[in-house]
């Protein structure tokens, strides 16, 4: 183990001693690394919005065969009939208003929520600024949430306008649930009238069943009570529900996959060829240093050292700068009025640490059995 340290140590020598060499290698590693921690942070916010899980228990209530808030049109007392099937813990009328319903990065979505209801639905929203009684008693205000708020640098207290609706922050707000964290909540009664829906419409309803088990028995009962009214429905679990809508979406961050793979192998390739030239550059000394009485396994263990600190320093400096950037900049994605947002994930960042020092250690390999399998004489007579 001291021996290992100790050649640790000449290893990082060795790094720091070829200045411009090592800044191009990691810079080229660092580039290589934010660009997989870019896709990875990508299609791990995918995986929470569209992955199912135990816990899961909402439905989305759409209007059948309605691909757009825009379209999506439900009577509003279907709120009475839906509250009372077997099972159905809460329900939330909602109608919504956006101004792309194609992908977009920048997706300003309205969603108009009884005032009295939104906290009893969702117990998780935590105020992060403003008033909530100033939201419940001002017929005009919104709840933003928090990626909204940075995205568009809203405080309480500011008015924006969008989609032809003015309204007045009351507060900024942040959920576990990623939608939240991406609309505007207001006055079900303002939004109707504010969008020119009218009262008594709305685009959806989000409803809570009591257990997962009961998702797909309510969702069936619910479309077979509307299945003949004007207005019949599509019920489907909340995140099957954005894996279908935002397919387009999906599909969009899904190819963005090749893209970190392609990253991974530039990185291989660049630390590989990176220290296969140091090691026919450094015949000489390898030499001198079997000849002070360094093993060929201390000289090849030397080699890789060298590729693991490249590939940790690499790392380091790409997926923290990845995940400072996502923190900054907050994007999001949209499509048909549901969010995505681009969270930076601690366990992402460590992941493209770690795979950075494998890929480091992976590309040393060959390097350092060429450093290491010349005899003595023949590598002094090479120098």
């Amino acid at each position: 183990m001291t021996r290992l340290l100790h050649l640790a140590v000449l290893a990082f020598k060795q790094v720091t001693r070829h200045r411009l060499r090592t800044i191009l290698t990691l810079a080229g590693v660092a580039t290589g690394m934010f660009l997989f921690t870019a896709v990875e942070t990508m299609q791990s916010s995918l995986r929470v919005a569209t992955e199912a899980s135990a816990g899961d228990t909402t439905l989305v209530v759409y209007r059948e065969n309605r691909f757009c808030p825009l379209t999506s049109r439900l009577p509003e007392h279907y709120l009475g009939e839906i509250r009372r099937i077997e099972g159905v813990r809460e329900v939330l009328p909602i109608q919504i208003v956006v101004n792309n319903c194609g992908a977009s990065l920048d997706v300003i979505a309205f969603r108009g929520v009884p005032p009295k209801d939104l906290r009893r639905y969702n117990p998780d929203l935590e105020l992060l600024a403003g008033s909530l009684e100033e939201w419940t008693r001002r017929g005009d205000a919104a709840l933003v949430g928090e990626h909204f708020a940075a995205r568009r640098g809203l405080n309480p207290g500011d008015q924006f306008e969008a989609v032809g609706v003015r309204v007045s922050v009351a507060g900024i707000v942040r959920s576990p649930h990623p939608q939240d964290g991406n609309v505007a909540y207001v006055h079900l009664p303002f939004l109707q009238q504010a969008s020119n829906i009218g009262l008594g419409t709305v685009t959806q309803f989000n409803v809570k069943v009591d257990s997962s088990e009961l998702l797909d028995p309510v969702a069936n009962r619910i479309d077979e009570i509307f299945a003949s009214d004007a207005e019949p429905t599509n019920t489907r679990p909340e995140k099957a529900f954005f894996a279908q809508t935002a397919q387009d979406l999906i599909d969009i961050i899904r190819f963005t996959r090749w893209l970190g793979i392609g990253a991974v192998l530039a990185v291989l390739g660049l630390v590989a060829n990176s220290l296969l030239l140091v090691a026919r550059g450094r015949v000489k000394e390898n030499a001198i240093l079997q000849t002070l009485g360094f093993p060929r396994l201390s000289v090849g263990t030397l080699m890789v050292w060298e590729g693991i600190l490249l590939g940790f320093l690499g790392g380091v400096v790409g997926s923290g700068l990845a995940a400072l950037f996502f923190h900054w900049k907050r994007f999001t994605f949209g499509n048909e009025g549901l969010t995505l947002a681009l969270d930076p994930s601690l366990t992402v960042t460590v992941t493209g640490l770690l795979l950075a020092v494998a890929l480091g250690l992976l590309a040393s390999l060959w390097p350092a059995w060429v450093a290491s399998r010349n005899p003595i004489v023949t590598s002094l007579r090479q120098g």
